[in-house]
């Protein structure tokens, strides 16, 4: 049975190492579906936003809140800006940002693709000489690489005025003195490596949706199967790739 589970896992790796490396041979020539391309950037960027938003806002309001008694009781209460603004910058913003991704884009994804696999609208545009993979897939998987970290961008913002309103909801913090003690801990180093994982994020987000609506099978209950596997497994992916680039910037002394 494990062995079974084993080659099952193995095989499917597989498929979709190979299912992404296809993305880079396409990606490259022409003909490039520019408009495409932009309008999947619209959906999955801009449609994204107001969910992506008042989840960042909740996240900085709510984690300046609980991390305020505990730096009262120390007497440090004048760091709390700074504490958020560096846990919400480096890790919670970005990765919280790209599981609401992966939810909300990665099972939407699934289900259109699988879908279109059903219904034989992905073998019509096979033969009608139009290529499926660089108009579906290419296009998605693009979107996603470059929006996400877009909206990761927009979650630290978003997140840091919150946690400016939870500041001001027991204490009382000036604009000015919220913002200087929040960017003063900042460094370079800090939003360099956070921006970066964030395309990774996307790219996985990507491929894996569109790898299990592309293949779906099994009629229409194969659509719910593929939307539900592309939103775990992008999940996984996103803690994975979060757990690589947590030993990659040590490794290399940017924390």
């Amino acid at each position: 049975m494990e062995t079974n589970t084993l080659k099952s896992f193995l095989a499917e790796t597989g498929k979709i190492s190979a299912f992404a490396g296809r993305f880079f041979v396409e990606g490259f020539k022409p003909r490039y579906e520019f408009a495409e391309t932009l309008r999947q950037c619209y959906f999955i960027g801009y449609k994204s936003l107001p969910l992506v938003g008042i989840t960042a806002f909740i996240m900085g309001l709510v984690l300046t809140i609980q991390s305020r008694p505990t730096l009262v009781e120390f007497g440090a209460e004048s760091w709390l800006p700074g504490m958020v603004s560096v846990s919400l910058v480096r890790e919670i913003a970005p990765v919280i940002s790209a599981l609401i991704c992966a939810g909300k884009i990665g099972s939407g994804i699934g289900a259109e693709l699988g879908s279109m696999k059903v219904t034989e609208q992905i073998d019509a545009m096979e033969v009608s000489g139009t290529n499926p993979y660089k108009f579906l897939v290419v296009t998605r998987v693009l979107a996603t690489t470059f929006m996400i970290p877009v909206l990761a961008i927009l979650s630290d913002m978003i997140s840091l005025y919150g946690g400016y309103i939870g500041a001001n909801i027991r204490g009382v913090v000036s604009w000015d003195l919220y913002w200087y003690q929040a960017f003063d801990v900042l460094d370079f180093s800090d939003l360099l490596p956070a921006i970066i994982k964030t395309f990774f994020f996307g790219f996985a987000i990507g491929i894996i949706g569109c790898y299990k609506g592309y293949f779906s099978n099994k009629g229409t209950e194969g659509v719910g199967q593929s939307a539900n596997s592309a939103v775990v497994i992008s999940s996984l992916l996103v803690f994975v790739i979060d757990l690589v680039a947590v030993q990659i910037t040590d490794i290399l002394g940017l924390t």
